[in-house]
């Protein structure tokens, strides 16, 4: 936990895209960063107990220390974890949000979010974003139950649904999403529209090659294909995130309103190629092939990525996703 208690001198303040004044001050912060690290410190044993019986990486038969493997399996349990339920929640606000506007009939709301998604008219362009939208909620709530175990090995017929569902909703997120940049381009203009559109055809690839692979049997390679493929899905969600982390502790040095300052450009392509990374490191950690200083190397990381995420999600919900799941579902 030393890597969360030194994390926290980094100063890393959430602040979303505007209304400042909701979060109070830089202490509060402080102190949420450091309550929700005590916290992860007391589950750790029973994490360990837990994981330990219930996810099951194979070792090597040389290997006496198993001290690392164990660290991969809690931080990968605490990281799968976060982002199930900051990624669902995220998920549903989406579907709130934008599904509230056009219920309300209000699509211009849109922009309120990203400036010059709806525009009146543009009936191609704007069923292009919504469809984007719509399989993105969907893609950010079926995500993470793929990845459970007992699911895929109890519940396999319900496995091969939800991946099915997921898989043509990833595809159809890159297909409208493509189809945006392509008539309308994006605010930020050339930079933004070269990011956003690799993210697209990464999206296409992923999913067709995690189709391909589940359908042909070579299972190992349809995890390793469905992980990068989860990790593409969530950038829109951390997208979010590393704006309002970056825009209160920088005062968005770097960013204009057009989207397109040094710092834009960055997130341009920030928003997914870490996850990947990050992803590639989870894939390569596993089982026989990583050495001892790699995995240690791989919990480090996740660890640390726990952390940011598990603070993150807080304010963002209490501030923004909760309000307008509520809004919707609860007193539309």
């Amino acid at each position: 936990m030393l890597i969360l208690l030194n994390g926290e001198r980094l100063c890393i303040y959430l602040f979303y895209m505007s209304d400042r004044d909701k979060f109070s001050s830089k202490t509060d912060f402080s102190q949420t960063f450091l309550n929700i690290t005590f916290v992860i410190s007391k589950i750790l044993p029973f994490l360990y107990l837990f994981v330990n019986n219930m996810i099951k990486v194979p070792l090597p038969k040389t290997r006496i220390n198993k001290s690392d493997a164990v660290a991969v399996r809690i931080t990968g349990f605490l990281l799968v974890s976060t982002v199930w339920v900051s990624a669902g929640l995220f998920g549903l606000y989406i579907l709130a949000f934008y599904a509230a506007a056009l219920y309300k009939g209000n699509m211009g709301q849109w922009n309120n979010v990203l400036p010059g998604l709806y525009q009146q008219g543009q009936i191609v362009q704007t069923s292009g974003i919504g469809l984007h939208f719509a399989s993105g909620g969907i893609i950010l709530l079926l995500g993470s139950i793929q990845l459970i175990e007992a699911v895929r090995i109890k519940y396999s017929v319900l496995h091969r649904w939800i991946g099915r569902i997921y898989v043509i909703s990833c595809l159809f997120a890159a297909i409208g999403g493509l189809i945006f940049i392509l008539i309308k381009g994006t605010i930020g203009g050339t930079v933004m529209d070269i990011g956003f559109a690799l993210y697209g055809i990464l999206m296409l690839l992923c999913g067709i090659e995690t189709y391909r692979h589940a359908a042909a049997g070579r299972f190992e390679k349809h995890s390793a294909w469905a992980l990068r493929l989860y990790a593409l899905a969530i950038g829109s969600w951390l997208y979010r995130m590393d704006y309002g982390f970056w825009i209160l502790l920088t005062d968005g040095l770097g960013h204009l309103k057009k989207f397109n300052g040094p710092f834009d450009n960055i997130m341009s392509f920030f928003f997914y190629i870490p996850n990947l990374l990050v992803a590639e490191l989870f894939i390569r950690s596993g089982g026989n092939r990583a050495t001892e200083g790699f995995n240690w190397l791989a919990a480090f990381v996740m660890l640390f990525v726990t952390g940011f995420l598990l603070t993150g999600t807080y304010f963002f919900a209490k501030y923004y996703w909760l309000p307008a799941i509520f809004g919707f579902f609860i007193n539309p």
